[in-house]
């Protein structure tokens, strides 16, 4: 009730979600208890049904498919120029042409031997040593044999050659100094080939009059034809034979002058693949670290409620969900890539919190309940907990769905798959093993060795050696079960609530706090504006493959001069028009002006250099281009030869009468890294859109640089979507305003903290990041939203109280969640990938953060800003237990609590089918039929693993009174149950009544119920034989019951539930004396008829006092009355009697003064003295 109270000021209006949870998973606990066994073969059923999915995998590497986004603008570009400007590899190809990286092999070139020029006649040697090497492999596809000049991409049937190596025949004039080489371009005397050394040459120093002076580095490619899917097949066997021969060459020290690093198209999808394969060596060794910690972390003093094999159950469940996930998700068809391999990784953190919530809702509940009743409370306390983790984490997930990289959607997708499973698999199958663990509880076995042990009390009382009572006993004493011997306060979770609490709640830590959050926040902003963004490729390396060192050496001798951009001016246009013609003139020289193109020198434009030839030869040439058939036809004629390279620049239409499409190459010159890069792709493109023509730049790799735009917008908006998204499930399931605020807040916090310090510790902005930061949304709300509904649903007055409260309760299991997650992920690190290790740091710092933030700020803040923080802005803050005063509350809920209860025939206490005390507690959260074993409980978020959270007696003492208390407010509309409706005469015994849930129950059907479950109640009783020492335990003044409960039969106002009991002794003892059974329902019959009447109903109020007995508690009976009624007519009783024994004298001497009538229990007395009532608990 005082949770329903409580409740019904705090919630604001939003509580179908929380009743429906809390509803649902009460009866899922009591079906998963009755039968735990179909919920442990069920799921395992279908994951193994699942993983036959597995043969439908579709493994995907290819870097550009997963890394670019879907609808870039660089594939948009590289559509219209293979629209206009297909590649021919077999017989027109042109290196600085190509749309499509293809298949291809590079090798860098530095000398090893100390000397940093390339131009000796010594390396020159080993460079034709080398490229005689790569060209005369042999490589076998289909069972056809070939060697590179047999596939090599060709320009007029000649193959694409490294004409650079030419230069040894002039080495020995380049050595002498007799001859200087001219950069950029020069044509050799001997072979007559144009060198464009930019090509070739990296780092090359140079004089003032631009001859070289020292080549540090030389660069040799060799392309292969791809034009059909055989020929890239083919391709893609022979780049394998030329990563392996100049591999081997370079291992075995082939070369003494040179050193050789080596790179093919195929080599990214290498490194993905091998990314893939070192991490699945630690699955194994992860598995076996989160087993054991799980089961330490599970384990705990006592020997029966420890749970161990639960610990490791959790994380068998978290991996049995993941592959029935994974397999559900490939026989959809979705493809698989290697970074879903961190999944399973993120999903076993997920698993163990779930295993830790629902094992603290396990452990608060009541140790003598029924194990059905245990599961069914413990998954309503769950509920919320590891839903709105669940759901935080599902939708986070979801976000990522519509990412514009297929990498970031498909990791997404299969995680959202693992996400509902995890949540499934941990609500079934590891609630049927912990409903298993249960009864082993119940029957007080061992909980590794499975053997029955004392309770630790009973120990001590016996004598027990130290090994047995250190290693063997747990449990409780059925006939004491709340010995405080029994049930201890775990360590930890009072170091929380005392130690850590007293720091936090001290003035100047705050202020400390404060300081730190604020230093934080600076170091946080600081980060963000050192982002750098986009996914390098050497970080889809390992550290140690054979491609780091190729990117290193690129970036350090080629970025001088990296890319051959193409500017594409697509539609018809006039071309002999001045106007068209000044137009493209003017493109052109805007993109050589930037700071991003170099001169005019390295641009190809085959308008500017056919205009230039026309006006040199126009006197003899004597034509004209005026109109625009002479300009096509000068140009097919003088220009457009199948030698020249610009004939691959123009494009006719099919009547060769109008140009409808042409191109113009620049050069891209000292760009420096990704932003850079980025950038240039954004102005470069502005220039283009700017001009009036329809021109567009393009170059392959833009496809990759399209990242760089998406990537931080993508991000931002997936955070501030997400921030308000979780602001939403928060109120949804904890409807405090309030407290949604807070989550939002830290959410932010986090998120901002996690993108600032990951560009401190070297993480770019780039699709795996965005990943992560898209998942660290959902991980940010785990610990913050749990500890500011603790804080804010708390009934201390004191803001310090409720710092004590809140860590108490959420302390132990914040470290613990934080833990399982850090060690989860730890194999991550271990891999040497920089995708997994992205993985692992940005992990820990949400992680870490969160953890941070809900351990000391949410509190410092919370007591600063929150309900009651004028005590701490005042100093009236003492720490004092006193509860906000929630009288009128009280009594607005009993208004509304009076008025379902007048028309009903026995006492309402709303608990489904619960026995003794489980049915004093009202409707639990929001009116959510859960913890009814405690007034005062309130859902305590992520929940803990410790020892045991059951109070000691005396608090347990403390919280019952407080309950009595608050159920005075009630009082009076119960009073207005009857039970003479199940007897009685009267229309009212014929009207159905309403049960829990509004199911209309008629009068004869619960007066059936009750019948059968006396019989049965007898039954049991017969079969212990309770009371064989009836009489001696009779004659004791104080006494205790089967359950430890203390008697004192002294006492003027014992609970109307002893009293039923001990009248019900008495008739047994009264039958047992007369031999007959039915003696005392006699006597009524042989009284005389003026009272009658009255001792008949007497019987029928009996009888029904003694059936709800067994269903309801009683509030404490107006005794004096009840005595004095018994003593109404003695002589009468005593001439009715049977003779008695002298023993059973004694025993009615003592039953003189009680009675059971179930009328007097409201009799209104001034004598009446309230006395805390004895719970009596089901005889399961």
């Amino acid at each position: 009730m005082t949770i329903s109270i409580h409740c019904y000021s705090m919630t604001c209006g939003i509580s179908c979600v929380d009743k429906t949870l809390n509803k649902s998973f009460y009866h899922l606990g009591i079906c998963i208890a009755k039968h735990p066994g179909y919920f442990v073969i069920i799921p395992v059923m279908i994951t193994l049904l699942c993983m036959t999915g597995y043969q439908q995998l579709k493994y995907q590497i290819d870097p550009e498919y997963l890394f670019s986004p879907i609808n870039g603008e660089g594939k948009a570009e590289r559509a219209l120029v293979e629209q206009y400007f297909k590649v021919n590899y077999t017989h027109r190809f042109n290196v600085g042409r190509i749309t499509r990286p293809g298949r291809f092999g590079r090798v860098i070139v530095i000398p090893k031997d100390g000397d940093d020029n390339m131009l000796r006649r010594e390396v020159f040697m080993e460079l034709r040593q080398l490229d005689n090497l790569i060209q005369n492999a042999s490589t076998i596809y289909d069972g056809e044999t070939f060697t590179y000049k047999d596939i090599c991409a060709r320009w007029e049937n000649e193959c694409f050659e490294n004409d650079i190596l030419n230069l040894d025949a002039l080495m020995d004039d380049i050595e002498s100094g007799q001859l200087n080489l001219t950069f950029p371009i020069m044509f050799n005397p001997v072979t007559w080939d144009a060198h464009a050394f930019p090509v070739f040459f990296g780092g090359t120093k140079l004089t003032e009059d631009n001859y070289i002076i020292s080549v540090p580095a030389i660069q040799l490619v060799y392309f292969v034809t791809a034009d059909t899917k055989r020929q890239d097949a083919k391709g893609g066997e022979w780049e394998e034979t030329f990563l392996k021969v100049v591999g081997k060459a370079e291992k075995s020290g082939m070369f003494k002058h040179i050193s050789v690093s080596y790179f093919a198209s195929r080599t990214l999808d290498h490194e993905l693949e091998k990314n893939t394969k070192t991490v699945v060596p630690y699955f194994s060794s992860t598995f076996l670290l989160m087993g054991l910690f799980s089961i330490i972390t599970c384990m705990m003093g006592d020997a029966v409620r420890s749970k161990p094999f639960l610990g490791l159950m959790g994380n068998i469940s978290a991996i049995m969900a993941t592959l029935a996930a994974f397999g559900l998700a490939m026989y959809c068809g979705i493809e698989f890539i290697g970074i879903n391999l961190a999944a399973p990784f993120l999903m076993i953190g997920i698993g163990i919190d779930d295993t830790f919530v629902m094992l603290a809702g396990w452990r608060r509940t009541p140790a003598k309940m029924p194990v059905h009743e245990r599961m069914a409370h413990m998954m309503s306390e769950a509920a919320v907990s590891i839903t709105i983790t669940s759901v935080t984490d599902f939708i986070s997930f979801l976000i990522g769905i519509i990412s514009p990289f297929r990498s970031v959607k498909i990791f997404c997708t299969y995680s959202v798959f693992a996400v509902c499973f995890t949540f499934m698999w941990h609500i079934t199958f590891f609630a049927a093993c912990m409903a298993i663990s249960g009864y082993r509880e119940r029957r007080n076995l061992h909980a590794i060795f499975g053997c029955k042990v004392k309770p630790l009390s009973v120990a001590i009382k016996e004598k027990r050696n130290f090994l047995y009572k250190a290693i063997m006993a747990g449990g409780i004493d059925p006939n004491d079960p709340d010995n405080p011997v029994d049930n201890k306060d775990h360590m930890l979770m009072a170091f929380f609530k005392d130690k850590l609490a007293s720091v936090i709640n001290n003035k100047w830590c705050k202020i400390f706090i404060i300081f730190a959050f604020a230093s934080y926040l600076a170091g946080a902003c600081y980060g963000v504006t050192q982002i750098k963004e986009g996914l390098e490729r050497r970080k889809l390396s390992r550290e140690d493959s054979y491609s780091v060192e190729f990117f290193d050496r690129e970036d350090d001798y080629y970025r001088e001069f990296p890319y051959r951009m193409q500017v594409i001016i697509a539609g018809p246009l006039n071309y002999s028009d001045p106007e068209v013609q000044e137009q493209i003139e003017n493109l052109t020289s805007t993109l050589e002006h930037t700071s991003y193109v170099t001169s005019s020198l390295y641009t190809e434009s085959w308008l500017r250099s056919f205009l230039s030839f026309m006006e040199r030869n126009s006197d003899y040439l004597n034509e004209t281009i005026d109109d625009e058939q002479s300009f096509i036809d000068a140009v097919k004629d003088h220009w457009l030869f199948p030698g020249n390279p610009f004939s691959l620049d123009v494009r006719l239409n099919q009547d060769e009468t109008q140009i409808i499409a042409s191109r113009f190459l620049i050069q891209a010159v000292n760009i420096t890294d990704t932003n850079h890069e980025k950038e240039m792709v954004r102005d470069l493109r502005k220039i283009c859109k700017d001009s009036p023509l329809n021109a567009s730049i393009f170059h392959p790799y833009f496809v990759f640089f399209d990242q760089f735009e998406l990537v931080r917008p993508v991000s931002l908006q997936a955070m501030v979507i997400g921030a308000i998204i979780m602001m939403i499930i928060s109120f949804v399931f904890i409807p405090n305003i309030l407290c949604s605020l807070w989550v939002a807040f830290s959410v932010i916090s986090i998120e901002l903290g996690v993108a600032g310090y990951m560009a401190l510790w070297d993480v770019n902005l780039d699709s795996i990041s965005m990943i992560n930061l898209i998942m660290c949304i959902g991980f940010s709300v785990d610990f913050t939203a749990h500890i500011c509904y603790t804080y804010m649903s708390s009934k201390k007055r004191s803001p310090k109280a409720r710092v004590r409260e809140a860590l108490h309760s959420l302390g132990l299991p914040i470290v613990q969640g934080s833990s399982s997650t850090i060690l989860g992920i730890i194999a991550l690190l271990l891999a040497q990938s920089y995708i997994f290790l992205v993985f692992f740091k940005m992990v820990f710092l949400v992680i870490f953060f969160g953890a941070m933030h809900g351990l000391f700020l949410l509190p410092v803040l919370l007591s600063l800003f929150g309900p009651g923080s004028w005590l701490t802005w005042t100093g009236r803050d003492d720490g004092s237990e006193d509860e906000v005063d929630n009288s009128a509350a009280d009594m607005k809920l009993a208004n509304v609590i009076e008025k379902p209860f007048v028309q009903s025939y026995y006492m309402q206490y709303p608990s489904m089918g619960l026995n003794g005390p489980y049915a004093y507690g009202s409707k639990g959260f929001l009116g959510a039929p859960f913890k009814a074993y405690g007034g005062d409980e309130k859902d305590q978020g992520l929940g803990t693993s410790g020892e045991d959270s059951s109070e000691s007696s005396s608090s347990r003492s403390q919280r019952r009174q407080q309950l009595a208390n608050n159920a005075a407010a009630a009082e009076k509309a119960w009073r207005q149950s009857s039970y003479q409706n199940i007897y009685g005469s009267g229309a009212a015994q014929f009207q159905p009544q309403p049960d829990l849930y509004g199911q209309q129950v008629s009068a004869a059907e619960w007066r059936q119920r009750l019948d059968a479950h006396e019989q049965q109640h007898q039954r049991n009783k017969q079969r212990r034989n309770l009371y064989e020492n009836y009489n001696q335990d009779m004659q004791r003044p104080i006494r205790r019951n089967s359950h430890g409960d203390v008697i004192d039969l002294r006492t003027p106002t014992p609970s109307s539930s002893l009293d039923e009991r001990m009248r019900r002794q008495y008739q047994q003892a009264l039958s047992a004396a007369s031999g007959d059974d039915s003696s005392y329902r006699q006597q009524s019959e042989q009284s005389p008829a003026p009272l009658a009447n009255s001792s008949a109903k007497r019987y029928h109020r009996r009888r029904s006092s003694e059936d709800s007995t067994r269903f309801h508690q009683r509030w404490p009976a107006n005794i004096e009355e009840r005595r004095a009624r018994r003593a109404h007519s003695p002589t009468q009783r005593h001439s009715q009697s049977h003779s008695y024994t002298a023993e059973t004298a004694a025993v009615a001497a003592n039953f003189a003064h009680r009675s059971s009538s179930h009328h007097n229990l409201y009799q209104q007395s001034s004598k009446i003295t309230h006395q805390q009532p004895t719970y009596l608990y089901g005889d399961y």
